[in-house]
């Protein structure tokens, strides 16, 4: 078994024991990539402060003002919620009476159906257990230990206030030593890396920051817009769940559903008949639908950098690694990841996995189309593409590229002759598409009585040929027309055929990879047959098929050798106005 084969494997069990790992030990590394997170956050504020104050007064200061506000903010709403579970049994008339609209509502139909079977089940079951014996029931009772009963509450919170403290402890040491934190890590990594850390360390802050910025202050509209809307319906406690449902929006996907339904239910048991509840429902609905379609889109669009199936499944993973505090943090967490395969070599696939960019560029996600030979989507990218970007440059963009690519392919063998001529078949038809797309944003405008014409003429064949067909798309705004030789002629018949056209410039369409030998020969005849006439030669390609050097062609005696039909047109725009 060779390297390569065991490579995959070397991968497989390393991603396998950081999964391990991060399992096991989340009792510590929940905890530090909390704090990590909120130094994240909170070191803009610090940095502003210690201007003023100093480093230590101000993380202590910062530290300790967010840490009050957040157990203010518990305790208001545990007493809050406290006092709702006492009044809920004057509630209780109005939840008996609307479980009896709901049984009157469903008497006859599927809802009693469903009843009497679960009767009919217990029924049988009880008829079971008295033939085989009757129940015994065994009464477990458990001795109090003296003196423990006093601190017995206090045993559920242990946990949790042992988490926060830690967590505290940890921001403020973090904070207080980030500088030095920074430079260990730098020197982990090696000074070799110093620029790629220091992009990464930057480009995670502000991420991290502006994503948690632009998710608060669209949660705090959600959530003062929410209070209102519960305080005018009538509500009880709308302020705590205004407050509830803008802090669950920070948990993706699940919170808003928990901090919509609360309300939902308290209404249900509050407001008498219908038209209260189905007006809370009513009220989240468009408030819902007003966060995502509007407030998001406009404050929040692009802010966490994640694509939302790499987050969906980032969430699923967090929260089955580290539980509610993996859920809570499974954005924040996701970003650094996205950020770490932009920056560190060897993690590109997690960031071409998980970012919201595209995965391929615009050139080849078309030419991915043609291969797929779904032909309805690649219009649609032309589309897209000219409703973007500079319509007349389409061509240059999208529909050349993919002629490249199949020959070039198909040079490699990659490509089988038949596949390569579907792409050039595709192309022809999508041709007229884009220019029909053109034509709506710039109009065209009629050619002039007496145009300059251009002869083209196609050196390989078939893609060379509508290549032309795209240079003549491209000019149509102009007095210029182009006349295209569509078959493969010789040196002497393309001469005789200039000559006898009266033509004065004439465009080769040649398309790399293919060497431009024959062009070159065509060249030096037409410059010593007709040396006054302008000879253009289209090695029309992107960048990386692109010629290295054009000099031997303008040594055999062409007039220009362009890489882009937009730089063709600017030559013959200029011809124009001479």
């Amino acid at each position: 078994m060779n390297d390569k084969s065991i490579t995959p494997w070397v991968t497989f069990a390393g991603c396998v024991l950081v999964i391990v790992v991060l399992y096991w030990a989340q009792t510590v590394l929940v905890p530090i990539a909390l704090a990590m997170l909120l130094t994240f956050v909170l070191t803009p504020a610090v940095t502003w402060l210690q201007k003023w104050v100093g480093r230590i007064p101000a993380v202590l200061g910062i530290v300790l003002l967010v840490f009050t506000l957040l157990a203010l903010a518990g305790w208001g709403l545990s007493r809050q919620l406290d006092h709702l579970a006492q009044d809920l049994p004057r509630y209780r008339v109005n939840i008996l009476q609307k479980i009896a609209d709901v049984r009157i509502a469903g008497k006859g139909g599927s809802v009693e159906k469903l009843q009497a079977t679960i009767d009919d089940i217990r029924t049988d079951l009880g008829r079971v257990e008295a033939a085989t014996g009757a129940k015994r029931t065994v009464v477990m009772t458990s001795e109090q230990v003296p003196g423990s009963s006093g601190f017995a509450w206090l045993t559920p919170l242990l946990g949790p206030l042992g988490t926060a403290g830690l967590v505290l402890v940890l921001v403020i040491f973090m904070l207080l030593e980030r500088r030095d934190l920074r430079d260990r890590l730098i020197g982990l990594f090696g000074h070799g890396q110093l620029a790629i850390t220091t992009k990464a360390f930057d480009e995670a802050g502000t991420r991290v920051s502006r994503q948690l910025l632009m998710q608060s202050l669209v949660n705090l509209i959600y959530g003062v817009a929410a209070g209102a809307g519960l305080y005018l319906l009538g509500v009880p406690y709308a302020l705590v769940w205004a407050s509830l449902g803008a802090a669950l929006r920070f948990i993706p996907y699940l919170g808003p559903v928990l901090g919509a339904g609360a309300p939902i239910l308290i209404s249900l048991a509050a407001l008498q008949g219908w038209t209260g509840p189905l007006a809370v429902m009513a009220l989240f609905l468009v408030l819902e639908l007003f966060t995502n379609l509007v407030l998001e889109t406009v404050l929040y669009a692009g802010a966490a950098g994640v694509s939302q199936v790499a987050l969906l499944i980032s969430v699923a993973f967090w929260t089955w690694l580290w539980g509610p505090l993996g859920l809570l943090m499974a954005t924040p967490l996701t970003v650094c990841l996205v950020v770490l395969g932009k920056h560190v070599p060897g993690l590109e696939m997690v960031g071409m996995l998980m970012a919201d960019t595209p995965a391929l560029a615009p050139e080849y996600g078309y030419y991915q189309r043609l291969l797929a030979r779904d032909q309805g989507e690649a219009a649609d990218l032309i589309e897209r593409y000219v409703a973007a970007q500079p319509p007349r440059s389409v061509y240059d963009a999208l529909l050349l590229p993919a002629l490249n690519y199949a020959e070039r392919d198909r040079l490699q063998e990659r490509l089988s002759s038949e596949e390569e001529t579907a792409v050039i078949d595709a192309t022809r038809e999508l041709i007229a598409d884009a220019a029909q797309a053109v034509r709506r944003l710039e109009p065209e405008v009629p050619v002039a009585a007496s145009p300059i014409r251009v002869l083209g003429c196609a050196i390989n064949g078939v893609a060379d040929e509508l290549a032309l067909v795209m240079l003549g798309h491209a000019v149509d705004d102009l007095p210029i027309a182009v006349e295209i030789l569509g078959e493969r002629i010789q040196a002497a018949d393309l001469i005789a055929h200039v000559r006898a056209g009266g033509f004065s410039i004439v465009c080769l369409a040649d398309l790399p990879p293919s060497a431009p030998s024959k062009t070159r020969y065509l060249v030096k005849r037409l410059h010593a047959s007709l040396p006054d006439l302008r000879i253009i030669v289209g090695r029309w390609a992107p960048a990386e098929l692109a010629d290295e050097s054009t000099q031997l062609l303008r040594d055999s005696g062409a007039t220009l050798v362009t890489t882009s039909l937009i730089e063709t047109r600017a030559y013959l725009a200029g011809l124009v106005d001479v």
